[in-house]
């Protein structure tokens, strides 16, 4: 039969041995998300111009300086820049090549709002 301080000794063991695997285990959990964070690092800058554009777009439909079908062409133009985001992201990694083809598309489309919305076509 085992004596009491070798039985609180053994549990004391054992409590500290699940404290290391858990300490382990969030180290390692933690050090995985700062990996995928740390190469995600450029994609706010193109969120941000993203957002600027909708605003564009939507001051252009309130002044009226965008007709409907004005309008659709750049929700369509917006939307394909986001599923190409989404697709550049599925992997984890966004290359330098996705990283510039984005960037191309979103200058692109500054560019189709700008002209669009300064055309002549009025809405009213």
């Amino acid at each position: 039969m085992k004596s009491k301080i070798h039985v609180f000794n053994s549990l004391k063991l054992e409590a500290m041995s699940k404290k290391i695997i858990i300490g382990i285990a969030l180290f390692t959990l933690g050090a995985g998300s700062a990996k995928v964070n740390a190469q995600r690092i450029y994609m706010p800058v193109i969120r941000h111009q993203q957002i600027c554009e909708q605003k564009r777009i939507y001051n252009g439909v309130q002044t009226g300086e965008l007709t409907p079908r004005e309008l659709g062409r750049l929700e369509m133009q917006q939307a394909k820049i986001q599923h190409d985001k989404r697709c550049a992201k599925a992997d984890g990694i966004i290359s330098p090549y996705e990283r510039t083809y984005i960037r191309i598309e979103e200058t692109r489309a500054s560019r189709n709002i700008y002209r669009q919305k300064h055309d002549g076509d009025c809405r009213f």
